[in-house]
């Protein structure tokens, strides 16, 4: 009898509107390098040879996705338009429509929308690095600035040594049984990862780097394009 080998899915969270932007349009179809943002790292995902199907959690009333051309990603690219009001709710929302595709100990892999600089390294690394391991991880990096803790009138009141802290990333890989009842369990977790913890348990931080930022403000965006041009060139 064969050992069980098991699979890799990718989930990515789209169904929020991304208000710090300042802009009309979902953070995740703004321009990046002529494409809407959330497409880089989707090519990424689906490029990936370990990540056998790749889930995008989009608003019940999306209507932007139907505008752009996705065909290009392959036939891994799956749009299911069930997201929730929260990134929790949209990627439990995303575990129960696609509960009969994937095993309980398969990997699912849970990457934001928002962060199109992606690198096949990242995966690479991740999955390898946890595939042994009980609980899963996530993409970290080591906390490099003195950090400080404020008041309501921004005044400090402390500083925060920065030994052992590290700033989460994602993706964030844990197994398909293990991350759903986590989520069903703590519905409010900010992370995948917060809510494996409220469960008791301990995810292994693999260490990334700083290219793979999150898009949050006007000026990520050319951040982000200047990452995607230089990596590629």
């Amino acid at each position: 009898m064969q050992n069980f080998q098991p699979r890799h899915f990718a989930i990515v969270p789209a169904a929020g509107s991304g208000s710090r932007m300042a802009t009309s349009r979902p953070k995740q179809y703004l321009p990046l390098l002529g494409k809407p943002l959330i497409f880089h790292s989707l090519a990424v995902l689906c490029a990936a040879p370990d990540v056998d199907k790749v889930f995008v959690v989009l608003s019940v009333d999306d209507a932007e996705w139907r505008r752009h051309d996705w065909s290009v990603l392959g036939p891994k690219l799956v749009p299911l338009f069930c997201g929730g009001a929260t990134r929790a709710d949209s990627v439990l929302a995303g575990l129960r429509a696609v509960a009969d595709e994937i095993e309980p100990s398969d990997w699912v892999l849970v990457h934001d929308a928002a962060r199109p600089c992606l690198a096949p390294w990242h995966i690479e690394k991740l999955t390898r690095e946890l595939a042994r391991d009980e609980v899963g991880g996530l993409l970290a990096v080591p906390v490099a600035d003195t950090l400080k803790r404020a008041d309501e009138h921004r005044q400090v009141l402390a500083t925060v040594p920065r030994e052992n802290l590290w700033q989460a990333q994602t993706p964030q890989m844990f197994r398909h049984v293990m991350l759903r009842r986590a989520l069903e369990a703590a519905t409010h977790a900010t992370d995948e990862a917060s809510a494996i913890e409220a469960a008791g348990l301990h995810p292994r931080l693999v260490e990334g780097d700083a290219t793979n930022l999150k898009v949050t403000y006007p000026l990520d965006l050319h951040l982000a394009e200047w990452i995607l041009t230089n990596r590629e060139s």
